[in-house]
């Protein structure tokens, strides 16, 4: 007799119409960070398939579990592309596929659309990041990248700091206007679109660097560092230069084991030459969400936080959706067997 397995398959509209507010996904990010700071979750750093595309992109392969979501935990597979060029197509560069399990028997619970999860995970570590480590009154936040994470980036940070300017670029004039035109719909703080990454860094309190290089090249300047500063450099390629951190009074990233894993990441040169190591490291971000380590200690210091994604955020993710899909019955239920 063969048991019947149903699960529910959420697709892109489907997510979007539960209407997640900006405040649900920090809490949820932020909770998820501090079960991670109490040793309550599992993962492991991400693999990447690279197939021969003349180039294109690759795909990211995220795997990890969470033990408070639910009363069994929650376990979760995605699989993201990254494909710098999907523009021209008309396509997000950041497609991806998640798969929840109940981890007591394996049993797919759902399948969903994580594209929205993918851009705003992102943008809610960088939130949660700075609202422990950046200083309570950053007037001035530099972005630098206008696609994928970039809206969530900023809107997120927006609510979070009373700014009074916010600045952004992208390497295509067309793509930067249109990110700031999109930002003026949602926000009263003052928006400007500026040509260069220079500019956008220049006396900011928040500078965020999400560019998509096709080759490392220095955008966020180590000059522009200022005392007080809180910098997010998280590109896939490295746009920073190799003595930031010898300016930084705190350095803190997601996971120390993530940081070393992989070919990709904004430094990457900084882990492969020594100059960011256990030793140099401050702390992983869990422990001061969690109260072990104490974020942002005096005015003047410069910290930066260097997040890659972990997997235990859309675990997270996908656990809120999924509740609140099942509570308005939204999706398709697909027979697994």
């Amino acid at each position: 007799m063969i048991q019947e397995i149903w699960l529910r398959f959420l697709n892109g509209a489907d997510i979007d119409a539960l209407n997640l507010g900006a405040a649900d996904v920090i809490g949820a990010v932020e909770d998820v960070v501090a079960a991670h700071g109490r040793g309550e979750t599992v993962f492991e750093p991400r693999t990447h398939l690279v197939p021969n595309n003349g180039g294109t992109g690759h795909f990211n392969v995220l795997r990890g579990h969470v033990d408070s979501l639910g009363e069994r935990g929650l376990s979760g597979v995605k699989v993201v592309g990254d494909f710098v060029p999907n523009y021209q197509q008309g396509l997000p560069s950041e497609l991806a596929l998640m798969t929840v399990f109940d981890p007591t028997n394996g049993v797919p619970l759902a399948i969903m659309d994580a594209t929205l999860i993918t851009e705003v995970r992102t943008g809610a570590m960088t939130a949660v990041g700075a609202k422990y480590l950046a200083r309570k009154d950053s007037k001035v936040l530099g972005h630098v990248g206008a696609r994928g994470t970039a809206f969530a980036n900023v809107t997120m940070l927006d609510s979070l700091f009373p700014l009074e300017e916010i600045r952004v670029t992208s390497r295509r004039p067309e793509s930067r206007e249109a990110f700031a035109a999109r930002l003026r719909e949602v926000t009263d703080t003052p928006v400007r679109a500026v040509a260069t990454a220079d500019e956008v860094f220049d006396g900011a309190d928040i500078l965020v660097e999400a560019s998509r290089l096709e080759r490392p090249e220095p955008l966020l300047r180590t000059a522009a560092v200022k005392p007080g500063a809180f910098v997010v450099p998280y590109g896939t390629i490295s746009a920073v230069e190799l003595d930031l951190l010898d300016v930084m009074d705190k350095v803190v990233v997601d996971d120390w084991r993530e940081s070393r894993s992989g070919r990709f990441g904004s430094l990457r040169a900084h882990v492969d030459t020594g100059r960011l190591s256990e030793d140099s490291l401050y702390a992983q971000i869990g422990e001061v969400v969690s109260g072990q380590k104490p974020g942002r200690e005096r005015d003047e210091e410069r910290i930066l936080f260097w997040h890659r994604g972990l997997s235990i955020l859309d675990v997270a993710l996908a656990h809120l959706i999924l509740t609140r899909a099942e509570a308005a019955d939204v999706g398709t239920m697909l027979r697994y067997r």
